[in-house]
């Protein structure tokens, strides 16, 4: 198990070299001054020092930054941060979340090449509820509960949470709309809701339709996310539902055991929610930053050094409790998986 924690911890790290590689890139491009890429956080364990770079290794696997010129306060110096134009910032700010969203495209992608399900109707288990509702080979799913469905994890994502409650599904046959009350059963053997229906499988798909189907991977993903935030915010959500840190890594552990595929797709999966994470409007995260920056786009009046040293100050102890108390609930209310 150690070996696989150990590989975890490595998936995690490329994810965070490919969010900094972000804002690295964009820097360079604008002519800003980088003065550390790191990996990690805490006490420094090895660097090597660039032409104007110190590239650092520390003891923390957990995240990492790129540290430039101005970054902080304003320095009259053209190859500083704070000298850019608030769209030159933007775009340096916005790139580690970007990178991390078309990683997770790429990601997937690779997956998809191996061969994917389309939501489409390809098979039907007899006398199941999709049958007994009048669904037929060929159906294209369009919507699940008026909601419109990009990939067939939608509707096994929609069955298997659902608790055996009633689903409408809508699907497109002959250019016809139709719609299907279907409610799911308990399959004794997978101990699952389910409601007898396989969908269309691409075998070799092309290159056009591995990259298609990353895409919808990753925007199927982000909705999850985001209706895991309306279920958090209405209160809907155990604290078995979500986790930190040591979750993640255990669960890396236990993905990695299953197999190489498996963890690959669970990359995806993190490369999303690190970028979504970052993006959230919390000070000292992207997110806060371009909040502020789109705040000086409309004001047209940039914020003091103090003010933004204040903001970022609150927000990574807002950011180090919020880590604190998650990891603390990891160990004491841990996922069972």
């Amino acid at each position: 198990m150690f070996v696989y924690i150990i590989g975890a911890i490595l998936a995690f790290s490329i994810l965070v070299i490919i969010h900094e590689l972000g804002h690295f890139t964009l820097a360079k491009i604008n002519g800003v001054k980088v003065e550390e890429f790191s990996i990690g956080m805490g006490p420094k364990l090895f660097g090597i020092k660039g032409k104007e770079t110190e590239y650092l290794i520390k003891a923390l696997p957990i995240g990492g930054y790129v540290k430039m010129l101005g970054e902080q306060e304003s320095v009259d110096d053209k190859r500083a941060l704070s000298a850019k134009s608030p769209l030159q910032r933007l775009s340096i700010i916005a790139a580690g979340p970007i990178m991390n969203f078309i990683f997770a495209i790429f990601i997937f992608a690779i997956i998809g090449s191996k061969g994917y399900s389309l939501p489409k109707v390809g098979e039907l288990i007899s006398g199941r509820p999709a049958e007994k509702a009048g669904i037929k080979v060929g159906d294209e799913l369009i919507k699940i509960d008026n909601q419109k469905v990009n990939v067939w994890d939608d509707l096994t994502m929609r069955v298997s949470m659902g608790n055996g409650d009633p689903i409408d599904i809508t699907v497109l046959r002959n250019g016809e709309k139709k719609t299907f009350n279907v409610t799911p059963i308990m399959d004794q053997e997978e101990k699952r809701y389910m409601v007898g229906i396989g969908p269309v499988v691409v075998q070799n798909p092309t290159l056009t339709q591995s990259v298609g189907y990353g895409y919808s991977q990753t925007k199927f993903n982000i909705a999850q996310t985001f209706q895991f935030f309306k279920n958090a915010f209405r209160g809907r959500v155990k604290a078995q539902d979500f986790g930190g840190p040591v979750t993640i890594i255990k669960v890396s552990g236990k993905v990695a055991q299953a197999g190489f595929w498996p963890l690959v797709n669970f990359i995806g999966f993190l490369s999303i929610q690190l970028a979504i994470f970052n993006v959230l409007p919390i000070p000292a995260l992207d997110g806060g930053w371009i909040l502020m920056i789109l705040v000086e786009l409309v004001t047209r009046k940039k914020l003091s050094d103090d003010k933004v040293g204040l903001i970022n100050t609150i927000g990574f102890i807002f950011l180090m409790t919020l880590m604190l108390l998650v990891t603390i609930k990891d160990i004491l209310i841990p996922i069972k998986f």
